[in-house]
């Protein structure tokens, strides 16, 4: 599998944010995408997505599923940490496993990796953001898909689970999973490719 990205374009208020912006990440690599604020970092993960679109440009999973676009077969965790506050950290995790069809044991396996144990039958709208972030992340191993999109995933969250969210990354690798992720913590990428993004004039 390859995610493949061909001279893509993208415009944000009318400006043009990036352009020309190439690249192939293999099933187990990783890219880090780098930048000052405002160079797009955050909207090409967004396009990657499918949740902007592109002013031009093409992005292709080879090699995946090609009855369905490449967002959905991302995970993209963005900036909202996209959870139903009314529902507990489980029943969260539960419906993106149901909504993705998620591997038996994997609500477990999540709630294990980022020590949401103890938090599980607590709704997540009385959760610390650290704790938010932590469910938001959870939520790659609820339900696989061998994209992952990652802004800036270890906001609010400590050092023990910026290692927990790096051996979590590692193991989607090792499995033949892909990761794009825009951020300044090392996470176990410090020999994947880089792209550096700079601010459009």
């Amino acid at each position: 599998m390859r995610l493949v990205v061909n001279d893509l374009s993208a415009e944000r208020g009318g400006r043009r944010v990036f352009e020309a912006v190439s690249f192939v990440v293999v099933a187990g690599g990783a890219l880090v995408v780098t930048g000052p604020n405002g160079a797009g970092k955050s909207t090409l993960l967004r396009a990657l997505a499918g949740h902007v679109r592109p002013a031009g440009g093409t992005i292709v999973v080879e090699g995946g599923d090609g009855e369905r676009t490449v967002g959905e077969q991302a995970h993209h965790v963005g900036h909202a940490d996209a959870l139903k506050p009314a529902l507990t950290v489980q029943e969260n995790l539960a419906f993106w496993a149901a909504f993705t069809a998620g591997r038996p044991g994997s609500i477990d396996a999540a709630l294990e990796a980022f020590d949401l144990g103890d938090l599980a039958r607590l709704p997540a709208r009385v959760l610390s953001a650290g704790q938010r972030r932590r469910l938001a992340l959870a939520r790659l191993l609820a339900s696989w898909r061998p994209v992952w999109l990652l802004d800036e995933p270890t906001t609010a969250i400590d050092a023990a689970s910026e290692r927990a969210l790096g051996r979590v990354i590692a193991a989607h690798r090792a499995e033949g999973g892909l990761v794009v992720a825009a951020t300044h913590a090392p996470l176990g990428l410090a020999e994947a490719a880089s792209l550096r993004l700079g601010v459009a004039p």
